[in-house]
């Protein structure tokens, strides 16, 4: 009897000490950020398991479904945290058009400084988006769509100041995002100088699919 109850107070403080440091309670976005730091420019979100997701968020695993049933939903999230992120901060870019800024030139110059970002949110996109599951390739696509909608909402509004039309908008929009994340996945593994070239030569083909769509709306 003496035993057993040994046995039982030394397993209390065992437990306890496995428990040490995890959250008693934990919401949807923390578990995507503790994901976000272990998908390094590599990485893609398909290697994560529950258990380290858990393990850097600091909960015990069975709590990880009270905010997502599979590791690939978490991972369709974090795909989707991506894309919001950087239309936020590309469409920024855009909105500096009215200050002098060539609206081209600084979207493919944001969008670029991405690949170098901490958050890793263009890598994710990129990657999966070319080597992920069937899954992962639709939500990219899907993000990429929203890509698409705004940038041709800013296209029209943007054109319409200085009077003039643009020829097919969703086709536009579509041909310049399109045209800027192969651009982007071509950069991926490319030097600093090399990069810059790249940018040139994207900003003028943007430029030209811009006169082109100008010309044709006239």
């Amino acid at each position: 009897m003496q035993e057993t109850a040994r046995a039982r107070a030394t397993e209390v403080p065992a437990q306890t000490a496995r428990n040490a440091g995890r959250r008693p309670e934990i919401d949807r976005e923390q578990i995507i950020q503790a994901a976000l730091t272990l998908v390094g420019p590599n990485r893609s979100v398909a290697t994560l398991s529950l258990r380290e997701v858990a393990r850097e968020a600091g909960i015990a695993p069975n709590s990880f479904y009270r905010h997502f049933r599979t590791v690939d939903e978490l991972a369709v999230a974090l795909i989707e945290c991506a894309g919001r992120s950087l239309r936020t901060i590309i469409g920024a870019a855009r909105q500096r058009v009215g200050r002098g800024q060539s609206v081209i030139g600084s979207s493919v110059e944001v969008f670029l400084a991405q690949l170098d970002a901490e958050d890793q949110f263009l890598h994710i996109l990129l990657r999966e988006g070319n080597v992920g599951s069937r899954e992962f390739r639709q939500a990219v696509e899907h993000q990429l769509c929203f890509f698409e909608d705004e940038l041709k909402v800013d296209l029209v509004r943007l054109v319409s100041l200085n009077g003039g039309a643009v020829h097919n908008p969703d086709a536009t929009a579509r041909a310049m995002t399109r045209l800027v994340f192969a651009m982007g996945t071509r950069a991926l593994d490319m030097t600093a100088a090399e990069r810059r070239a790249l940018a040139e030569e994207t900003v003028t083909m943007l430029r030209m699919i811009m006169v082109g769509t100008l010309a044709m709306g006239s």
